[in-house]
């Protein structure tokens, strides 16, 4: 038996290889990421990540949890409105 509607994300923390990010959809596919989202606003998400993505290989520990806290802000900034 599955689980619908569930999304488990895998984050690891290696100096050697990188972090490596595999995310496992409710059909077991699981696939390797440099950048994932999950949730009800996944696809905006997505799409602010993908403008960012080729930057944010080279960046440090702050410059990518500012950028993390940027997608925050542009994806959930019309949560009031």
């Amino acid at each position: 038996m599955r689980l619908l509607a569930t999304v488990c994300l895998l984050i690891g923390v290696d100096d050697e290889w990188g972090s490596p990010v595999f995310k496992v959809d409710y059909a077991w596919h699981c696939l390797p990421f440099y950048v994932a989202t999950s949730g009800a606003k996944d696809q905006e998400a997505v799409n602010f990540l993908e403008k960012k993505v080729d930057d944010m290989k080279g960046y440090d520990l702050d410059q990518t949890v500012r950028v993390a806290i940027m997608c925050l802000g542009a994806v959930l900034g019309d949560v009031g409105s």
